[in-house]
């Protein structure tokens, strides 16, 4: 961007991410600005993101689809069948041209195979009620309805943050019941992304806040002496380099500073008091590492005019030019700062994770860090690597004009600004380190644990060093006392004797014989030893093995590399990935996705880095932790504390892929029972495309007398209560793998279906078999056998539903009932009134002509009752499964405002 003021020569600067202000920014600490529209129109953020989102379908969508092919083909069969019986049954003599319906002349000339074909289209007409058209529009209006109650729970308001969950995608409410694996990040979302300043190692030296020595290495020196620390030059050169190796910004508010205490003379670490300061940073990690060395007597006063101001601890300002910032990216693992001083040195200030300083620094510094990075990473905590160099005048000139001119590139920018990075962070002199303690999130580990209750797999995938994970993996309850960790890290691989990809190919086999090959057959689902004889397996990988592992040498087989970590991995009880790159975790998520049975997979994070991974998932949940809103705008569900999942998927995830299991199945089977007399009765009617029902009843039947019963029950049941489901977690493993939607289940709605159809129609026909049904001797005609047919119909599909329903609110009283009752008036009044815009009322007077006699009341009743016998035995013959069966929930009579409550 060029630059043009008055009386000077044009300014040109640099663009980056640095520079960009997202929706929302708000202008600080700074009168005005110079800015520029970029990413416009179909380059803006949410347009990007709307074309890059794959559409994410449910496995209740793909059973709906399959179950649906089975009707259609049931649709073509009756309708071939039909057709066929027609030609048959006309080819008899007499009875394709009766005396008393000739056939007109253009019917004699019209082809029989035209005719043959439009017969065949007639019946597929008179039998397509059979698809249940309208159980997408109930079905779409269950998962938008239902999505609500999740917003609406109180258990996921935080009072911290003001807000509850946020549901972002409703088509994936029911795939919350059927979670097979969870990936987790750990900073923000197992941890709670609060950072707090422990410790730190000064030239080997350990420094405590409370300036306690715990020995733990030798050179941390004898305990009793304090005078064994590092060098007064050194403590303040590593305290400098904290105040000055960061992005953080001082919240202005006017208020003056005290002076704090002189600082003690023999060892100059004591803290000395600090008004408490208000600090904005892009990440905790750099507040906690300011805070901290506030501690020690360096205060960090702010950036004016990229002059970056200190507070030593004799209480005197230093000023600090700031050259260059070399920001932190996944990649390179650590940021840096060029200051330069008011005498004119220029200074090179690093800090990042060991794995990225340690190869940049003299090797005989790093032997008396790496063991208090190693204690501190043991005992949970994250820690962060401190270096500096001084730079020359050449060495600087060659440095700011590479930086220059590669921020100014329009070509490959990253990558001449990673070459002078990692030319300029050369040959450092290694400071010392720090450790700062990330806090579990709150019931982290009970979540955890009902998780691998529920038969769920949890894996860990984060960017951080892998005894910091594992520390957290065992206080989440991942890893027990008694699981025996199978490590794939690059420190296995070292072996002078082989090379490294051997030595990947011999440990995958050794763990694949020990984890699966010699483990006894398990059932599925279970991962925690309820049999306790069997031993347990944690996995471990980093992000180098991971990279080998997914992109084997040539002559390696690509596909057994991944068979062999895949099968290791899934008879794990848990697994740990540490060192990811975001690209990794989405890798890791796609691989496990599209493995054998292609398991329900879900990711859950909070920062920008596990968007990939969020995405690349079947359900994506963001957490609304301190890392921004990526996580969150990108997710398919958004809740404030990782606890919440618990109830999200043990409770909602169960209850509604119950409703909506019903729900489908429900819907078959009332078609079935519609159509199939429809079918039956082309059998008395010379296969001459006659309706048994009236054309009112054939549209209502779907709109109005069964819709709003069924589509109560899909948003209010619960076959038990939540409080139970949460109480056991393994119940979640009886709907798992679509348990309610295989075909088994749905043979039996099918032929539960296929009885009641039969029953409703011989039931009525043996009714008919006495002709004359009312009083006065007159009978019944063919309109009123198809009204007596749709009655026992309409009344048995909603009582069956009835029997089904263990949660009865106001709600699903209002609308069985109700429905029942609008069934018998609808009738009355479509009956009983002479419309003048109909040329033929075929149901005029039927109804009430129908109940005036005592033989249909008795047909109607007995054939209702027999209907539903079968389902009446099963109920109370059926032995109940497990010692929660019975907790179902209770029976109460519920408001609204009640049920928002509940939920």
């Amino acid at each position: 961007m060029h630059i043009y003021k008055a009386d000077q020569e044009p300014a040109v600067r640099s663009l980056g991410p640095e520079n960009l202000l997202l929706k929302g920014a708000t202008l600080k600490n700074t009168k005005k600005i110079n800015g520029v529209a970029v990413y416009t129109g179909m380059e803006t953020k949410m347009a990007l993101n709307y074309q890059g989102k794959s559409q994410k379908r449910s496995a209740v969508e793909k059973s709906i689809n399959a179950f649906l092919l089975v009707y259609l083909c049931i649709l073509i069969s009756k309708a071939v069948v039909c057709t066929t019986l027609k030609y048959v049954w006309q080819s008899k003599d007499g009875q394709d041209e009766p005396w008393y319906n000739q056939k007109t002349q253009k019917e004699k000339d019209t082809n029989m195979y035209v005719k043959m074909f439009t017969d065949f289209l007639s019946f597929m007409v008179l039998f397509n009620f059979i698809i249940p058209v309208s159980m997408y529009v109930t079905v779409e209006m269950q998962k938008f309805l239902g999505s609500f109650f999740i917003t609406w729970d109180k258990d996921f308001f935080d009072p911290e943050i003001q807000e509850g969950a946020l549901v972002n995608t409703s088509d994936l409410n029911e795939e919350l019941g059927q979670v097979e694996y969870v990936f987790t990040d750990k900073t923000g979302t197992l941890t709670q992304n609060n950072m707090e300043f422990i410790e730190c190692c000064i030239d080997g030296f350990q420094y405590r806040h409370r300036d306690e020595l715990d020995g733990f290495t030798v050179t941390d020196g004898p305990v009793s002496k304090l005078q064994q620390k590092a060098g007064l030059e050194k403590e303040e050169l590593f305290l400098r380099a904290l105040c000055l190796c960061h992005t953080v910004q001082v919240k202005e508010d006017g208020a003056e500073e005290t002076p704090g205490d002189q600082v003690d003379g023999v060892d100059g670490m004591f803290p000395q008091p600090e008004e408490e300061r208000c600090f904005i940073a892009s990440s905790p990690d750099e507040i906690a590492l300011v805070k901290g060395a506030m501690r020690y007597g360096f205060t960090f006063l702010g950036l004016e005019s990229k002059n970056m101001k200190i507070k030593n601890r004799q209480n005197d300002i230093e000023e600090y030019k700031l050259l260059h910032v070399l920001n932190f990216d996944p990649v390179r693992r650590r940021m840096s700062v060029i200051v330069q001083t008011k005498s004119g040195e220029t200074l090179l200030f690093c800090k990042g994770a060991d794995s990225s300083i340690f190869p940049r620094v003299k090797p005989e510094e790093v032997e008396r860090i790496r063991l208090h990075v190693e204690r501190n990473a043991t005992e949970g905590y994250r820690t962060l690597c401190v270096a500096f160099k001084q730079l020359s005048a050449e060495e600087y000139a060659v440095a700011d004009t590479g930086l220059r001119e590669a921020r100014l590139a329009l070509q490959d920018r990253e990558d001449k600004l990673m070459a002078i990075y990692n030319q300029v962070e050369t040959g450092m002199s290694l400071i010392g380190a720090t450790a700062v303690e990330d806090r579990l999130q709150e019931e982290a580990a009970e979540t955890m644990e009902a998780l691998q209750g529920a038969g769920i797999k949890v894996w860990v995938l984060t960017g951080d060093k892998m005894e910091t994970a594992k520390s957290t993996c065992y206080a989440c309850r991942l890893f027990q006392r008694g699981t025996e960790l199978l490590e794939l890290t690059v420190r296995t691989l070292e072996d002078g004797r082989t090379k490294r990809e051997d030595k990947l190919l011999e440990l995958l086999r050794d763990y694949h014989r020990r984890a699966v090959q010699d483990a006894p057959p398990v059932k599925a689902g279970v991962t925690r030893s309820w049999s306790t004889a069997n031993q347990e397996y944690g996995f471990i990988i980093d992000g180098a093995t991971l990279s080998l592992l997914m992109n084997p040498p040539r002559d390696a087989d690509a596909c057994l590399y991944r068979n062999l970590f895949l099968q290791i991995c899934q008879n794990s009880t848990a697994v740990l990935c540490c060192r990811m790159a975001p690209l990794q975790k989405a890798q890791i998520v796609k691989m496990v996705k599209n493995s054998k049975g292609s398991p329900i997979t879900l990711s859950i994070g909070d920062g920008a880095n596990d968007v990939s991974m969020i995405l690349e998932a079947h359900v994506g949940i963001g957490v609304k932790g301190k890392e921004g809103r990526q996580a969150v705008r990108n997710s398919d569900y958004a809740i404030p504390k990782l606890k919440h999942l618990k109830k999200l998927l043990l409770a909602h995830g169960h209850l509604y892929y119950v409703r909506i299991a019903h729900l489908v199945q429900y819907f078959f089977y009332k078609n079935l029972c519609f159509i199939l007399p429809q079918f039956l009765y082309q059998f008395f009617c010379g296969y001459s495309q006659q309706p048994l029902y009236d054309a009112a009843y054939l549209t209502m039947y779907n709109i109005c007398f069964t819709s709003m019963p069924i589509l109560a029950y899909s948003l209010l049941e619960q076959h038990m209560a939540i409080e139970v489901l949460l109480d056991n977690a393994t119940l979640y493993r009886q709907i798992a793998k679509n348990a309610m939607l295989r075909w088994r289940p749905f043979l039996y709605w099918t032929v539960l279906g296929i009885f009641q159809g039969l029953m409703f129609f011989f039931g009525v026909r043996f009714l008919f078999s006495n002709p004359a049904l009312q009083d006065n001797g007159q009978v019944f005609g063919n309109w009123s056998y198809g009204t007596i047919v749709f009655t026992v119909l309409v009344f048995t599909v909603t009582l069956k539903l009835a029997l089904d329903t263990r949660h009865w609110t106001w709600i699903n009283h209002f609308v069985i009932w109700g429905s029942l009752a609008f069934y018998v008036f609808f009738s009355f009044f479509w009956g009983g009134i002479i419309w003048p815009f109909l040329k033929q009322q075929r149901l005029y007077f039927v109804f009430a002509n129908m109940l005036s006699s005592v033989s249909a009341w008795l047909v109607i009743i007995i054939l209702i009752l027999l209907s539903l016998l079968p389902e009446l035995l099963l109920v109370v013959l059926r032995k109940p499964r497990g010692p929660h069966s019975r907790q179902m929930a209770a029976v109460t009579p519920l408001s609204y405002k009640h049920l928002m409550e509940r939920y």
